[in-house]
């Protein structure tokens, strides 16, 4: 906190206007009556000296001066004033779910699916430092990568490792979903939300994905979903003999069952066909989801006018004392 000063009554330092009048009205009675000696010659000039008392003659009206200025400043009462803010948040727990199979590894978003997915969350990341986050991946099997934390860099650091093709092969959106509902399910947050980005259609696993939309209502978790994939077919690598190969592959994302989860949940549904467009879809959910944040300000005033009483009573009584003692003037 960092005190300012301002007066409560600015009006009084109009009076320091008083300070030059005072000090042309002392200038001219010092000219109109002169305080000399007459000398019959010149040569006893050169051997004296100003005495302590010659020169503390004006020390009186320099000390009244200053008096005069300390209680004009202290009628204009100034006062300091220090400010503080207690910031309350209400931050809204997240968990990012997303898919690893191979077919991430398409190049319709470039460079390919899941490393534009991993920058754009990234990103997203970056602009909700208020909120928990986490992070569970799937494909044909489904765990959790990161609980929900508040430590961004070791969920960034995790994100930027991911790869695809580390887990089971297939597309397990059922299982992705029920490890992120239970990641979420206990948190106290006012707010749940999972984001699932998907590029594919559910073709493993125990749990189904409209069973574990229904988990995720029962738990009050809003899901958005996302369908990452151009329309049509997309560029999908392959290792040969003769090294990496592509090959048009038709894209297929169940929208009807990404779209009833999010509806049922109270989320929404986005297709992202595009690297552009995928960030669009973080930047939607980013205003959806706002973090509520209380900022409450206290400020505190003090009277700081009573040291300057007090110096200005001290002038006073300093310059009442010299002229009544070191520089009393005979009647």
């Amino acid at each position: 906190m960092i005190p300012s000063i301002h007066f409560a009554q600015p009006e009084f330092l109009w009076l320091l206007l008083l300070v030059p009048a005072s000090i042309t009205y002392y200038y001219f009675i010092s000219l109109r009556n002169p305080s000399f000696l007459k000398f019959t010659g010149l040569q006893i000039m050169g051997t004296t000296r100003k005495t302590l008392r010659q020169r503390l003659y004006h020390l009186p009206f320099a000390l009244r001066l200053m008096a005069l200025c300390t209680v004009i400043v202290a009628l204009a009462r100034p006062q300091s004033s220090s400010s503080s803010q207690s910031v309350t948040t209400e931050g809204i727990d997240i968990v990012l779910a997303l898919d690893l199979s191979p077919s991430m590894l398409a190049e319709d978003l470039k460079p390919n699916r899941i490393e534009a997915a991993k920058k754009v969350a990234l990103q997203f990341i970056d602009s909700r430092p208020n909120d928990r986050i986490g992070l569970v991946v799937f494909s044909g099997e489904s765990f959790t990568q990161c609980p929900i934390t508040s430590d961004h860099s070791v969920l960034k650091n995790l994100i930027g490792n991911l790869e695809s093709g580390k887990l089971a092969d297939g597309t397990a959106i059922g299982e992705g979903l029920a490890t992120a509902v239970n990641r979420i399910r206990n948190s106290k947050a006012k707010s749940k939300v999972i984001i699932l980005l998907t590029d594919g259609v559910n073709n493993i696993g125990d749990i189904s994905p409209g069973t574990a939309g229904e988990i995720a209502k029962a738990f009050n978790v809003r899901v958005y979903t996302i369908g990452v994939g151009t329309q049509g077919l997309a560029p999908y690598p392959f290792q040969t003999p003769f090294g990496v190969q592509y090959q048009n592959m038709e894209v297929q994302i169940d929208e009807p069952v990404l779209r009833a989860i999010a509806g049922e949940t109270g989320g929404k549904y986005f297709r992202a066909t595009s690297t552009s467009k995928l960030k669009e879809v973080y930047a939607d959910i980013d205003k959806l989801e706002k973090t509520k944040i209380d900022v409450q300000e206290f400020r505190k005033r003090a009277e700081e006018f009573y040291p300057l009483a007090v110096f200005a009573i001290l002038l006073l009584l300093t310059e009442y004392l010299l002229r009544n003692t070191l520089l009393r003037t005979l009647p």
